[in-house]
């Protein structure tokens, strides 16, 4: 997500925040998730006065946005499964979708699937420990191409898998992924080159850029155009300094 925002956004200064002491979302219930996304996002705004935030988590989104933009004062921008583009761009009539175990069961994804994805197969499958393996990519290490692949070998359970010509990468983290994630596909299960994976980040950027449309931002701001913080214990970002740096931020701070 950020990498899709700093393409179409190059002097804004963006300040990044990492929920780790709030991870993982996707086995909490409605509940908490809502009450921890809005609180945290109010601490954010008070302290750091933000023109504009965006929710960068499909869960999130789906369960909590609401409430955030009746708590808040400044535009609010979700991050919503890419169904939509997914469903036009398939040829089968199959898709699939990769998300977490909240996500996936949330009624916003079935309205989704109602109005963009009618008379088409929406097949679901909750893929929790891909989130660990995006993680562990950013610090480094390597990927475990089994729980890639039992995620895919979710999706493709039943006669109707065989069909899905793209796959919605339903969490932000996913995408990090997605090379590794082609890679077992076409190598290790065998199934078509042609699979596409799909996920929001460019429209969402395109998204927040409309919003900030007209406004100046100091071409010098006192602090860097790129913050990373984060919640959790003060060693909770070890291991991304190299993944901060190469995307231009400074040392992750604690929030």
């Amino acid at each position: 997500m950020y990498d899709a925002l700093r393409r179409v956004l190059p002097g804004t200064p963006i300040i990044y925040a990492a929920d780790f002491a709030g991870m993982p979302y996707g086995t909490k219930s409605e509940a908490e998730i809502a009450a921890r996304v809005a609180g945290l996002l109010g601490r954010m705004s008070e302290r750091y006065q933000p023109r504009l935030a965006c929710i960068a988590c499909n869960t999130a989104s789906t369960i909590a946005l609401g409430m955030v933009r009746e708590v808040l004062e400044i535009p609010i921008v979700g991050t919503v499964p890419a169904i939509k583009p997914a469903a036009l761009a398939s040829k089968s009539g199959t898709i699939g979708l990769l998300g977490t175990a909240a996500t996936i069961r949330q009624l916003y994804v079935d309205d989704l699937e109602r109005d963009f994805a009618a008379g088409k197969t929406l097949l679901r499958h909750a893929a929790p420990d891909l989130v660990d393996e995006a993680e562990n990519k950013l610090r480094g290490k390597p990927v475990n191409r089994a729980v890639l692949k039992a995620a895919l070998e979710g999706l493709e359970e039943g006669e109707k898998g065989m069909w899905i010509d793209h796959i919605v990468l339903g969490c932000t983290h996913f995408p990090l992924l997605r090379e590794e994630l082609m890679d077992v596909a076409v190598f290790d299960m065998g199934l078509s080159p042609d699979l596409r994976f799909v996920d929001g980040a460019d429209g969402i950027a395109r998204r927040i850029a409309e919003r900030l449309e007209g406004q100046k931002f100091d071409p010098a701001p006192a602090s860097p155009l790129a913050r990373f913080v984060f919640t959790g214990p003060a060693d909770a970002a070890h291991g991304l300094e190299a993944a901060l740096s190469e995307r231009g931020f400074g040392a992750a701070e604690a929030f």
